[in-house]
């Protein structure tokens, strides 16, 4: 089965930010992949001049809030280091087997990776000169704003993308077998904590190449 992968521009967040930008991301993904009824619900974001849809799905908003918080807490293990989040959709399918009779098994159709470089605080927040006065709160908080702003245009051109991308790529999409909210089984991985912030992206392919398909997910 065909499966479309799409990697999403890089955002450079602090670890504060991690959680609004990830709900943002994640829920736009999935409310243009449920394709059953579903009543769209416009959420603002607190840190950002940015309003999303979600899809008004209590299961989504726990999963999603999950995975936030398991991101989070390797991140705090791996400060300042680069972190990836993939979301898969996939089909569930019997399987023949003739010695073991039928089993099921999960054919992945999309895979959407979100790509953070999550900053330190302390490490980008000294002062450009070090002769100038200590009275630099006033630039630092300047670099603060200026920063956000910043991530806020990153983060809407990556909503713009992930538009971009659902009507451009639809030939792909299994045909709806149900009216639930959320027509898919999803799955959103992070990493664990026993991953690099490098060798996680390598491991999942390593992974890929000896099952055969890509089945690396939890």
């Amino acid at each position: 089965m065909n499966c479309e992968t799409f990697q999403l521009k890089e955002l450079v967040v602090e670890p504060l930010e991690i959680r609004e930008v990830l709900r943002c991301l994640l829920h736009t993904i999935v409310f243009h992949r449920a394709l059953g009824l579903v009543r769209p619900k416009d959420i603002e974001c607190e840190l950002f001049e940015i309003t999303y849809v979600q899809c008004g799905d209590h299961e989504l908003d726990k999963k999603i809030e999950e995975k936030t918080d398991q991101l989070i807490a390797w991140v705090e293990k791996h400060p300042n280091k680069k972190s990836q989040i993939c979301l898969s959709f996939y089909e569930v399918k019997n399987k023949h087997a003739s010695w073991f009779g039928n089993r099921t098994e999960r054919f992945y159709w999309e895979q959407w990776y979100i790509n953070l470089h999550v900053l330190n605080p302390k490490s980008h927040t000294k002062p450009h000169n070090s002769k100038a006065p200590l009275s630099t709160g006033e630039n630092t908080s300047e670099e603060g704003s200026s920063r956000r702003t910043a991530l806020e245009s990153s983060l809407r051109e990556v909503l713009f993308q992930i538009i971009r991308f659902v009507n451009e790529k639809k030939d792909h999409i299994p045909p709806v077998q149900n009216s639930e909210i959320i027509s898919f089984p999803y799955e959103i991985s992070t990493p664990s904590a026993s991953d690099s912030s490098f060798g996680w992206h390598a491991d999942v392919l390593k992974r890929m190449l000896q099952t055969g398909h890509p089945s690396m997910l939890s």
